[in-house]
């Protein structure tokens, strides 16, 4: 959910959690199907609150499978930010961007799924995942660990790259998810110019525990 300020009284309150009500039965109806022409009136029965209530947070259901899906994403950065503190080289991060992203297919399901439904729309998204992404990128090229190159067109790649990985990890869980991630991180590291014995030490490194 979004990181405003705890509301300041009971009124307020019981607003945010109305609110907050609806964000998360929109998650779960992205997340199960990814469909959105569900009625209102089966949105609000989810979130168990009144007809009524919707149309005090939202105009429309557009604007809050909107929302919806960019808090999904900012949990997913923010979950990025608490795990990988400290960590410095950008290559490290991208390569731990995906491998971490493939374990939290089992650790955070219903915030993968969505993601999975929807993420493509918001690859260059100004939130999330995606406004971390382009920093470690620019962080890389300006630091001479990546080749130069348009940071957006880098940010297409990695964001098709992660998407694909996390529908792997979905159609085929079959598939060993790390060792698929460890894979698709080093040839991600090697597509922005770290060389391939580089590459391949740094997707390979240690990674915090996501319990």
């Amino acid at each position: 959910m979004p990181t405003s300020a705890p509301p300041s009284n009971r009124f307020e309150r019981r607003r945010a959690e109305t609110r907050g009500a609806l964000v998360r039965a929109a998650q779960g109806i992205l997340a199960e199907t990814g469909d959105t022409s569900v009625s209102i009136q089966a949105i609000a029965e989810r979130a168990d609150v009144g007809f009524g209530s919707f149309y005090n947070h939202f105009d429309s259901k557009t604007e809050l499978f909107e929302v919806a899906v960019q808090d999904a994403l900012e949990e997913f950065g923010r979950t990025f930010d608490e795990h990988l503190v400290g960590i410095d080289d950008p290559a490290e991060l991208v390569a731990a961007g995906f491998r971490l992203s493939a374990r939290m297919a089992e650790s955070h399901p219903e915030l993968m799924q969505v993601l999975r439904h929807r993420g493509l729309g918001h690859i260059h998204s100004d939130n999330g995942l995606s406004r971390r992404a382009r920093r470690d990128v620019e962080v890389g090229m300006a630091s001479g660990r990546f080749t130069a190159v348009d940071p957006t067109v880098a940010l297409s790649a990695l964001g098709g790259t992660l998407l694909s990985l996390v529908e792997l990890r979905f159609a085929r869980p079959d598939v060993d998810g790390d060792d698929a991630a460890v894979n698709l991180a080093e040839m991600a590291l090697r597509m922005l110019g770290v060389p391939p014995d580089d590459a391949h030490e740094v997707a390979r490194r240690p990674l915090p525990d996501l319990a």
